[in-house]
Parts: C-alpha cells; structure tokens; sequence
C-alpha cells in the first residue's frame, strides 16, 4: 500500500505520493514541493514518465557528468542536490522563491497505476485533471504553470490545447509540438532508433509494478516502481509503444490523437528552442511558436546541451521572470520585451542573444543558391546547362558547395530546398545536411542537445512529396503525409525539402555546403536520432542508386534566409 508521507525541513514542506482519483477510477501519485509559511502560491508542474522518485544521477549518469562539469554549483549553493530530477526543475531552488512544485508520475509509470502508453490522449486527460486539482488546493493562488524539458514539454502542448480553466502559462523547454512530423517520422521516414532505445531504458525501467526496476528512491531506499507485479501484468499494461510508431507510419489517426491541437492553445508562453536539438524538438518549438493561438507568446532560441540550458542560473532566471509575472502578475517588464530572442550562432561556436519582433525575421532575404552537378556548386544564379549526379542511396553523398563568402554572412532562418531527383528504385529518402566550412575546407560542427551537429538538416521520403499549398509558405513546404506516390524508376521528380530552423555567421573565406544522401548524417558515432530501421527501409525500395538533377528545366536549389549585416572583416 502506497501512502503520503509529509516532511518539513528548511522551510520547505514535501508531500511524498500525494494520490489523486482520476475520474475514471485509476490513482496517479505526485510528489509536491511547497513552502511552509502559511499563503496561496502560483504552482508549478511538471507530468512525466521518467520517475518523480528517481535521482537525475541515477538514471542519466553522463548527462549528469557533463552537466556537473558545466555547473558544478548544481548541488550545492542553494540546493542540495537531493530532489533533482531528469528534465523537472529543482524544487529547492524554486519554493524558497514562493513556487509551488508539482512532479508527477504519468499513468502506469513511477508509483502511478493505470495503463502505460506515453503520449495518449487519456494521459493528456489526466493532466488536465492534475492542473485542476492544483488551481484549487488552500495552498494554491489558483495560477498553475507547467514546465519541463521534452517529454515534459510535449504534453505541455498537449494540454493546454484543452484549455483547463486553471492554467495560466506554460514554459515547453526543447520539447517537439507535432507528433508525427517532430518526432515519430522525419519527413516521413521513421525515426527509429531514439524510440527503440527510449522505449525500455527510460520507459519501461519506470513503468508501474516493476519489479525488475533498478531505481530506488534515494531518501527512502524504497523501489521507486511501487509493488512488484507479474511479467503477465506488465506486459498487459502498456501498448507496445514502438511498434505503434512502426506501423502507424502515415499521419493517421493514431498520430493525430497524440499531436497537439497549437491553434487552440491560449494561455501565454515561452517556447525554448534548441539550435543543436535537430533531431527531435527543434521545429516543434518554432512551429509552436508560430501557430499556437496565444496572443502573449515568446520565441527563444538557446545553444548547448539538452540540459544545460534548462538548469543553468540565468536561464533558470529567464523562467521565473516570466512565471512572476503571469502566474503572480509581476509587473516586472516582461510583457514588453521582444516576442523573438535568438542566440544568434557564430562559426566558432560562440552565440550572442539578440531580440527581433518576428520569426520569420522581418528582413529576410530569400536568396536562391543553385545547385550545379558539374561543378558541385552552389551559386546564385541558374546553370543553363542541365546536369546531374548519382549516389548509392544507402550509403553514398554528393555535396554542393559555395565560394569563399566575401564578408561575413548571417543565415537565420527555416531553409527550403527544391531537389529534383530520380531513383532506380520505386522510392528513396533524401536527407539533406547544411554544413560549415572553413578556409582549409575541412567542416566545423557543434554542440548539440545530446551530441555533435551540423549546421542544419532536413529529411523527406520521395514517396511521401504531396504538399498542402494551404498551409505550406514560401518559406517552409508542408507535407501532408497522407498518401504514398511511389517513383516510377528513371523518372525525374521535383521534391520540396524542408530544412529546419538554423542561424549562421559565416566569416570571411568560410563556405555554406549542402550534402544529399539516403541515409543518416552522423558527426560522431553512433548517432542518437537514426532511420534505419529495415522494415521501414527495406533495401528494394530504398537501396538503389539516386539522382540528383541541375540546370536547365530541373533547377534545383536551396533558398536561404538571408540576414544583412555591418561589414565585418
């Protein structure tokens, strides 16, 4: 029997498995951080399936490594360290400021019964649920904030699209806001790798009843899974989460129950992007921005790792900024700064934030670079004369290359390449890779989320071109993955390839290389967000030889978002 426990120390109260009844019966268990005098405070909260009881050393030991490297203070100077938890803010650095924590174990997870399977709409329902609770606690000043990294950003989304009446702000910090085209299927070509790994070394080593769990609650000593239950139970309690990704490989019905609803969210917030954090949440934080219905609403783009830029101090300042002031309305200026902050990226791996009034920038050029297969170049005007270029699909390249810049040259912005291709097969994915090089030609990459990056990628699978012109712009196609066009072999077809958000300064002597190829682009191996699943990209359909055509009636070219800049040297 899971019971609540309550401890005071240091002017903190901590409610362990606080138990709420769920309107369909199933009990979910939080863990909540409060302060001990006496009042209504704003709440904060965070639902997951990482394990509200498991310790961010524990389960994450070289994230921790390198964050702890970056921050030694992490654990100390404030904090003990005791309560932090991957991807959830620390409460002993958040109370003391008049917060409220709520950590919550999502359904069949952590000490949370119920049926496992991450994402859902009935997950979504339970959120829902939780945030009401917390808006009319005698503790609560009836303002609930949600924040958190990830999987805790994703279902911020997907929450506040039902608008619960309690909800007053959300912070989704690098966290995807379009399950299928996010996540699940990168231009229509399964990513597999991350779910297959995700799926039994952080899901289900926390799902409910796990007896095999190795996590223990480092306060307690205590299984941080609940009661040991029968291999048979488990495996009943929970969908097979990556053959759901597998099969469902269209944006179907499956996936649209677990895509946010952005048009409906309302609330106001901060949407943390990730430069390096290409393979996942990147666009889901750019799209959230630009298509959510909230009148109030901020961009910012960071750079570093997944975690750094969550937990170090001036970010952790940005967040309660914003939280001061929606969640306790704080006339602190927030509300009149800058819709759009961007660490706008140099060569060299350094940053400097700078404020713009729109994303899109305002004063983007849109400058077409033209692919030229018999020079492999790019340049800015058109080959009159038709060319082409093959690669072996499954492990080949062809790279396109521009001259020295000049002066120094800023990219900020979404990217579209319009690729003509032919294939010898019925079907081939292009994986697009915007790359920096220096003046000795050699290519620099960069911190990413999770690992080294490019500049930019983008992927789509050929049979998956069919565009909305509704909702496509001029600078970002949007493919509706509703339908499978498969190539006739030798035949040349246009594809409009969207290349995720990136921003660039390019010296002097530095050049910008575009590469196409059919499988992943790893910097260092083995690579955390691959496609290569064999079911998904059996070798007949997608191991042929690849063609890339220039010039002439097949122009192909990539357009660039172009940023005008003071000379620099």
């Amino acid at each position: 029997m899971i019971s609540t426990t309550t401890t005071v120390e240091d002017g903190m109260v901590f409610e362990r498995d606080v138990a709420l009844t769920l309107s369909d019966g199933a009990v979910l268990r939080a863990n909540v951080f409060r302060p001990e005098s006496p009042g209504q405070y704003p709440v904060v909260m965070a639902m997951g399936a990482y394990g509200k009881d498991v310790h961010f050393e524990d389960a994450f030991n070289p994230q921790w490594q390198v964050l702890k490297r970056i921050y030694p203070e992490l654990d100390s100077n404030g904090s003990t360290g005791r309560f932090l938890r991957w991807e959830v803010v620390d409460p002993e650095r958040w109370v003391p400021d008049g917060f409220v924590v709520i950590q919550i174990d999502s359904r069949g997870t952590g000490r949370s019964e119920g049926y496992l399977d991450p994402f859902g709409p009935v997950e979504t329902r339970d959120y829902y649920e939780w945030i009401e609770w917390a808006g009319i606690q005698p503790w609560s000043n009836g303002k609930v904030g949600l924040i958190g990294v990830s999987y805790l950003a994703i279902k911020q989304w997907q929450v506040a699209a039902l608008n619960p009446p309690h909800l007053a702000a959300i912070v989704p910090w690098e966290g995807s806001s379009e399950f299928f085209r996010n996540g699940g299927h990168h231009g229509g070509i399964l990513s597999n790798s991350f779910t297959f790994e995700w799926w039994p070394r952080q899901v289900l080593a926390n799902q409910y009843g796990s007896g095999d769990s190795k996590h223990r609650d480092r306060i307690t000593g205590e299984r941080t899974t609940g009661p040991s239950l029968s291999s048979e139970i488990l495996e009943g309690s929970r969908a097979d989460h990556p053959n759901d990704r597998l099969t469902h490989s269209l944006d179907d019905a499956w996936n649209q129950a677990r895509a946010a609803n952005l048009p409906a969210i309302t609330v106001p917030l901060l949407s943390a992007a990730n430069w390096g954090g290409a393979g996942m949440h990147l666009r889901g934080n750019f799209e959230g921005f630009l298509r959510t219905g909230s009148a109030q609403k901020w961009l910012f783009a960071h750079i570093g790792t997944h975690y750094e830029s969550f937990y170090l101090p001036h970010y952790v300042a940005i967040q309660k900024r914003f939280f001061n002031h929606f969640l306790r309305g704080d006339d602190n200026g927030w509300d009149r700064e800058p819709p759009v902050q961007l660490a706008i990226r140099h060569a060299d791996g350094t940053a400097a934030i700078r404020k713009e009034q729109a994303w899109p920038l305002a004063r983007t050029q849109r400058v077409p670079l033209y692919l030229n297969a018999r020079e492999g170049g790019l340049q800015s005007t058109a080959p009159s004369a038709s060319g082409s270029v093959d690669f072996q699909a499954m492990k080949g390249a062809v790279s396109f290359t521009t001259a020295p810049f000049d002066a120094a040259t800023e990219f900020t912005g979404p990217v579209t390449l319009t690729l003509w291709i032919s294939s010898t097969t019925r079907d081939a994915d292009i994986f697009a890779v915007l790359r920096v090089l220096d003046p000795a030609g050699e290519e620099v990459t960069y911190v990413g989320a999770h690992e080294r990056v490019p500049m930019a990628q983008g992927w789509l699978r050929a049979s998956r071109r069919k565009t909305d012109p509704e909702r496509s712009t001029e600078w970002r196609p949007w493919h509706t993955h509703d339908d499978v066009q498969k190539l006739e072999p030798g035949q040349v077809y246009p594809l409009d390839v969207e290349i995720w958000p990136t921003s660039m300064v390019f010296p002097k002597g530095w050049r910008l290389s575009l590469t196409v190829q059919g499988h992943d682009y790893i910097v260092t191996a083995p690579g955390r967000m691959r496609h290569d699943h064999p079911e998904d990209r059996p070798a007949g359909e997608f191991g042929g030889v690849t063609t890339v055509h220039t010039g002439g009636e097949h122009a192909s070219h990539l357009v660039m978002p172009l940023i005008a800049r003071e000379q620099e040297a």
